[in-house]
């Protein structure tokens, strides 16, 4: 499982019709989301600075890559287009993230189970 964080922004006066576009967002949309590889998708709004936190869980980062390349992800770019900075193509302007630190009860479990002789853990 791969782990993926990412920063983007709501324009000023939009973070209520961000919202609301998320509630609930296209069918066919979290249906590519899950044909892609995604098992959980999560994204927060700090109020005051408008930032937008993005965390997600993909099987392969090739297929995460690819899902730019949809129609519904290209629609739901234009769709969000004027609430949010975007690029050219209409895509979110997203800086990802850098992991510095996760804890994992299930992988902590394995390595007490395993020994802790150092080696690496699945």
């Amino acid at each position: 499982m791969i782990r993926k964080a990412f920063r983007m922004k709501v324009n000023p006066g939009a973070s209520e019709e961000y919202e609301r576009r998320h509630r609930p967002i296209w069918k066919e949309l979290e249906d590519m989301l899950f044909d892609h590889g995604v098992r959980t998708y999560s994204i927060y709004l700090d109020p005051e600075t408008r930032d937008l936190f993005g965390y997600v869980e993909v099987e392969d980062e090739d297929r995460w890559n690819r899902m730019a390349a949809t129609d519904v992800c290209r629609r739901w770019w234009r769709f969000m287009r004027d609430i949010m900075p975007a690029n050219a193509d209409s895509s979110p302007v997203a800086r990802d993230l850098r992991e510095v630190f996760h804890i994992d009860r299930e992988r902590a479990a394995r390595k007490r189970n395993q020994g802790t002789d150092g080696g690496p853990v699945p």
